[in-house]
């Protein structure tokens, strides 16, 4: 094994016992609500990563149809591509249908259905289709008492390529619930929504086989999830600044970091730069409204220990600007040329994308394996 401090900076580092342990936190939700765990896969999009908490006997989620080939490709068959779907896409989904039996895709409007519809007669086998459910007026998707959801239904069951799986939904007005109580109640509000959904198609005749709901902050609420039988949620797994800021977590559970090195200061201004800008930070900034504004990411000494104060607080493209929130001297011992840091990610999705691998550190910081990852849409 290797230590941090034979790598080339910047570096994506997870701490797999942290890592673990919140997988173990979500699997014990979907066990005690004896629910489906289907986990997104979109934050690492790591096949050796999703192997750990998603085998591949098990569903799925992806965001795109890259995520959907490449897991496809190694024997997932359950895969739902959970963004709506349009016609410059059809080729590789009637694709990924052939050879993932269980690949679903989600529609949200008659005008999505009936362009699907008419290309279904394309179709070699038949395509799983699912319903994107609104509960929060916050994205996509019908709302659950409207006639539109039925007649999208309808139009699906009777086409003869198609079936209709049931029915999905995403709370991610959850992101901006910052009590307990608010999760707790907007996790309650999607999974009632989604059932009314469920409960409206069966009245006209529609079975679903799936209810599925779930964002990071509604599956980690104070709920019994009640009315549903599938649970989606991905950036448990690593957790980020944005889930610690809500409350979901704390900062100690992000289990990852950027590896960065000391290269400059600017003692008049108490900065120390760093070989992280924004190319491996990203620019997400998704803490600006939360009651702690992490910059671009919070600074750790490089075994991982968060500096009380410490923070991002501008980028540019390889170069990261750590400041105090007080406007503190840099410690010369932390601070020094060379010396290398951990940076908490904001969005762990966003920093996640601008690598190509992860370096996986155990309880001693020793690097034990290395995750690659896929890129692009």
């Amino acid at each position: 094994m290797s230590s941090l401090s034979t790598l080339m900076t910047p570096a994506c580092v997870i701490d797999d016992s942290k890592f673990q342990r919140n997988v173990r936190r979500m699997q014990a939700v979907a066990e005690r609500d004896n629910l489906i765990l289907r986990p997104h896969v979109k934050t690492l999009k790591s096949l050796a990563a999703a192997e750990q908490y998603a085998p591949s006997n098990g569903p799925i989620t992806v965001a795109t149809l890259a995520e959907a080939e490449y897991f496809a490709a190694a024997g997932y068959d359950d895969i739902l591509y959970a963004v709506g779907l349009v016609p410059n896409k059809y080729a590789r989904v009637q694709a990924l249908s052939e050879r993932a039996e269980k690949f679903t895709v989600v529609l949200d409007s008659m005008a999505a259905v009936n362009a699907l519809v008419a290309f279904a007669e394309e179709l070699e086998q038949p395509l799983q289709v699912m319903l994107e459910v609104d509960v929060d007026d916050h994205r996509a998707g019908l709302l659950p008492m409207s006639d539109a959801l039925v007649d999208c239904a309808k139009a699906i069951q009777i086409t003869p390529k198609l079936h209709f799986r049931g029915v999905m939904t995403h709370a991610g007005g959850s992101y901006d619930c910052f009590k307990q109580q608010s999760r707790d109640a907007m996790a309650l509000q999607e999974c009632q929504l989604i059932a009314k959904a469920a409960l409206r198609l069966h009245e006209a005749g529609i079975n679903c086989e799936l209810v599925s709901a779930g964002s990071t902050p509604t599956a980690l609420a104070n709920c019994n999830h009640k009315g549903i039988n599938e649970l989606r949620a991905g950036v448990y797994a690593t957790f980020d600044c944005v889930m610690a800021g809500l409350g979901v977590c704390s900062f100690d559970d992000i289990a990852m970091s950027v590896l960065t090195s000391v290269i400059g200061h600017q003692t008049d201004k108490n900065w120390v730069i760093v070989d992280a800008g924004w190319m491996a930070l990203s620019r997400d900034q998704g803490t600006a409204s939360h009651a702690k504004n992490c910059g671009y990411g919070l600074v750790c000494d490089q075994y991982g220990k968060l500096l009380d104060g410490w923070y991002v607080s501008s980028t540019n493209q390889e170069h990261g600007i750590i400041s105090h929130i007080d406007g503190k001297q840099p410690d010369a011992s932390l601070f020094a040329y060379g010396n290398l840091l951990r940076i908490l990610p904001i969005h762990a999705c966003a920093t996640a994308a601008q690598f190509s691998e992860y370096q996986v550190i155990n309880e001693q910081g020793e690097i034990g394996e290395v995750w690659s990852r896929i890129s692009g849409w």
